[in-house]
Parts: C-alpha cells; structure tokens; sequence
C-alpha cells in the first residue's frame, strides 16, 4: 500500500480516474501504484509534476540519497507519512531483543492492528518491548497540544484513545506501559539497533516533521544520543494504571 501516493492525491483533490486521465494510462494502472506496485520513472515523475511534489516524498525508496550518507545514518524522510509502511512492519519484526516507542501518543501506529499484532508477537517471542506515552494530564501534553494547534483537549484525547488500544497488550508480562511528563523534542521508535527518529517541529504536526533512520554503530555516535534520552524519559516516567 502506497500511503504516501493516497494522502497526496487527497490533498490535492485528485481521484485515481484524474491521474489516469492526465497519465493517458488505464485507471487499473494507477489502482497497481496505490496498491504498492512501483511505476516507471517516467509515469513517477508525470505523477510528482502532476502534484507538484518531489518524487522522493512519493516513492522514497527509489532515491539513492536515502541511501546511508553518514556514519549511522541511514535515511532521512522529508515527512513521518513519507515513510513506507512496510518499513514501520520490518523495523519491530525483526526486533529480538528490544523495542522501544518513545512519543506523547503513537496513536498511529495503536490504530494500525498489524502493528499491534507485531508488537504483541514479538513479545511472546521473548523481545523486551517498552512503551513511553504522554500523561494525558500533564502540563507537557497541554503544552504540545497548543504548539501542534490542535489544542490540549485534542492532545489528551489523542493520547486516551491510544491508551485504549495499548492497554490489552500489557496483560501479559512482555510489554510494559508508561507515561511520561517530559518536553519531547523527539519521538523515538527503536527496535535493537535501530532507529526511527521522528522530529518535533513548533507548529507542525508529528506526521509532517521529518524522521531520520539512525543505526547504532559505536558508543558514542548519533543513535546512542537517542538511546540514551530514551533511557532517561524510562527512568522517571510512571507505571500506567488503567484507572487513570
């Protein structure tokens, strides 16, 4: 599923029809792109003119600068919805000993069941998973509402109704749950060694801010810093009850 290529069409206000009209290409033809399948580059580039967007926001991973350009550093997404999904699926599966999600709600991926079925397998698998969400309560959370422009009533119930899609996947012993009053100036989803790094920006919802693909590589380089502010938000958050 091409996710990136839907929500640029909705927000241009073009239908699949309209792309095959203005391709001269068969409407089942873009249906095959909608559904993951990659096209040409020339029908790529007709398409990003069309919307007037960089190729890459579409179909990152036919750009060879998302390729590794720094010492782990893997990739940089323009936007958090610019990443393919798959990549969210293949990141937590292939966890084995630790996953990790840092944010205020993560209500993406508590809405996505296969998701959900990765963490919870994981952790019948023996995988660590540890979970970080905002206290809906708190001033912080407030805060980040009122910079993102949704307001704080929005934020607290964002981060409830993800609650409500976490909370059967802490029965179990595997996956432990708890909430943060920390300034997030990124949220973190981490599985083993690597990492995707979704930035925070004044303004700017978390799906448009940038997400970067980190990979620990030494003690000291760019995953480690994440790794460690990770730890520290672990530290000083508190259990989540589900009364509150």
């Amino acid at each position: 599923m091409n996710n990136n290529l839907r929500y640029a069409l909705a927000a241009a206000r073009l239908t699949p029809t309209d792309v095959a009209a203005a391709l001269a290409v068969d409407p089942k033809t873009v249906a095959r792109w909608l559904q993951g399948r990659t096209p040409y580059p020339r029908h790529r580039w007709a398409i990003a003119d069309l919307l007037h967007i960089d190729e890459v926001e579409l179909w990152p991973e036919t750009d060879q600068r998302h390729r590794v350009f720094a010492d782990g550093v893997e990739a940089v997404y323009p936007h958090r919805w610019s990443v393919p999904q798959r990549m969210w699926r293949d990141l937590f599966q292939g966890a084995t000993a630790e996953i990790g999600i840092l944010a205020y709600s993560a209500l993406f991926i508590a809405e996505d069941p296969g998701l959900l079925r990765v963490l919870t397998d994981r952790a019948s698998a023996g995988t660590k998973v540890r979970i970080l969400l905002g206290n809906p309560a708190s001033s912080e959370v407030a805060a980040r509402g009122n910079d993102e422009g949704i307001g704080s009533d929005v934020m607290s119930a964002r981060i409830r109704n993800a609650l409500a899609f976490y909370h059967p996947l802490t029965v179990g012993e595997g996956i432990k749950l708890r909430l943060h009053r920390t300034v997030l100036y990124s949220s973190i989803y981490r599985a083993d060694d690597d990492l995707l790094v979704n930035t925070h920006a004044y303004a700017t919802p978390a799906a448009d801010a940038p997400v970067m693909h980190l990979r620990r590589t030494e003690s000291h380089g760019t995953a480690a810093t994440y790794l460690t502010c990770f730890e520290r938000v672990w530290t000083t958050a508190e259990p989540y009850r589900h009364d509150c």
